[in-house]
């Protein structure tokens, strides 16, 4: 990937919460990631790490408990959390998509595809479409998806349709606004892994040959590892680690990414794999400085003063740890 390209999104240090309860969760602190036009990049992490959360952030479709501190969510230089409603709108009219992870649920069950084919077309365009016009898109962007029998897939109720037909459906509907960036939140994780892999299959072969730029949300490993460009490591709501993907892979810094590698089930020798000792702290009160300080096995003193900032190890290599500041590794 060119490093000289267009970054068509920048997200800068953003910090975002909820209220609840008790009190007020923190859950990202200064998360900061950037998009290349045409780039394939994953967020992987354990569940529960703020992935989600940050992709809402950039869609500007938090809940309304959420808590927006500080931060630039910048779409082509322009800042989203600054824009108006309406600006929004339109730039997920025309521009950027999201995928989530439950086909079902992002489907509504009461209305037949076709419907709801129509209604999102219909919505992302800024000229009046004939029906044969309208129909004509649905059909296309169903065929896009690889979908059979697509009159058939029209005609029927999500109920109808098995996990991966509707995961293809939703596929389809988000290719209809996602002309330059495509957000996809575990799109095969509700699914069996032989349809989870045709999935990704199927996307990697759209956004290459549409040259759209997709972020990849995953807690898979495997998926991260033939799908991207570029990884980031999240790990409770910090950006832990940066790299191409064949360097995190070969070379993992962070003691973080390098027990979560440790922790995957090997097919050949290896013997049984052990988890990540610990919890995950809470957002209720996170620790002061590295959030992985409560399970590291290489704490310091001075990790637990402040965060330490994501530094250059390789080219494109970033990682944020005291072991490397200290020159050790």
């Amino acid at each position: 990937m060119d490093e000289g390209a267009e970054r068509i999104l920048e997200v800068k240090n953003i910090m975002v919460g909820y209220k609840v309860y008790e009190g007020e969760l923190k859950v990202l602190r200064e998360v900061s990631f950037y998009v290349l036009k045409g780039e394939k990049v994953g967020i992987i992490g354990e569940s529960a790490c703020g992935k989600t959360t940050a992709m809402k952030t950039v869609m500007r479709i938090l809940p309304s408990n959420s808590i927006v501190w500080g931060g630039q969510v910048l779409y082509k230089g322009k800042n989203m959390l600054a824009m108006s409603k309406k600006d929004v709108t339109s730039l997920r009219k025309h521009n950027l998509s999201m995928i989530f992870q439950d086909p079902s649920s992002a489907l509504n069950p009461v209305f037949k595809i076709r419907q709801q084919m129509y209604d999102i077309i219909k919505y992302s365009s800024d000229e009046r479409l004939t029906k044969e016009e309208i129909h004509e898109r649905a059909i296309h962007y169903l065929k896009e998806a690889a979908l059979p029998e697509v009159e058939r897939i029209l005609d029927s109720y999500p109920f109808q349709l098995s996990g991966g037909m509707k995961q293809r459906v939703n596929i389809a509907m988000s290719l209809v606004s996602a002309r330059e960036l495509l957000i996809a939140d575990e799109p095969g994780t509700a699914l069996d892994v032989t349809i989870e892999d045709q999935i990704m299959r199927l996307l990697k072969t759209i956004v290459e040959r549409e040259h759209i730029s997709i972020i990849l949300i995953t807690h898979s490993l495997g998926v991260v590892k033939g799908f991207v460009d570029r990884v980031y490591v999240m790990y409770a709501g910090t950006i832990v680690e940066v790299a191409p993907t064949k360097s995190l892979f070969s070379n993992p810094l962070h003691p973080y990414t390098r027990m979560l590698m440790d922790s995957v089930p090997r097919l050949i020798g290896g013997g049984v794999p052990e988890g990540i000792p610990g919890v995950v702290p809470s957002y209720l009160d996170p620790p002061k400085g590295c959030r992985f300080i409560t399970r590291c096995p290489f704490r310091m003193d001075v990790c637990g003063q402040s965060p330490p900032d994501l530094r250059e190890i390789d080219q494109g290599h970033y990682v944020a740890c005291y072991l490397y500041n200290e020159g050790r590794s």
